[in-house]
């Protein structure tokens, strides 16, 4: 192990920096999530976030097991615990777009699984 000095030390802190996680919102593409419409709640999401510069970086992922909640969406924020909200359409997008990413409000009505900021789910 290296000798720990004020230099590596904040080299370390620096490269810690750049590997904080971004705002994300991730839909669920896989096969049950498309036949529920989740290439709708996408392309909304994508255009919604470009159309208001919000540097919210839109992914696509995977099954997660709950295939009854389809279309998936998993919002992450500053500041905010990471949240999968289900059965989502291009009306609720909007809305997680205007009251959770703008707002800092979570939407209780659609929330399937919550993850403190430590991971820890609630």
């Amino acid at each position: 192990m290296p000798k720990l000095t004020k230099d590596n030390l904040e080299a370390y802190a620096k490269k810690a920096a750049a590997h904080k996680v971004k705002d994300v919102i991730r839909v669920g593409m896989s096969t049950c999530g498309i036949a529920a419409g989740a290439e709708e709640v996408y392309e909304v999401l994508k255009n919604e976030v470009r159309q208001r510069n919000l540097g919210i970086e839109i992914q696509k992922c995977g099954c997660s097991g709950k295939c009854y909640a389809e279309p998936l969406v998993e919002v992450i924020v500053k500041d905010l615990p990471a949240v999968v909200y289900g059965k989502v359409d291009k009306t609720f997008a909007l809305a997680i777009v205007d009251r959770h990413v703008i707002n800092g409000e979570l939407l209780n009505d659609h929330i399937f699984d919550v993850q403190e900021a430590n991971g820890d789910e609630k």
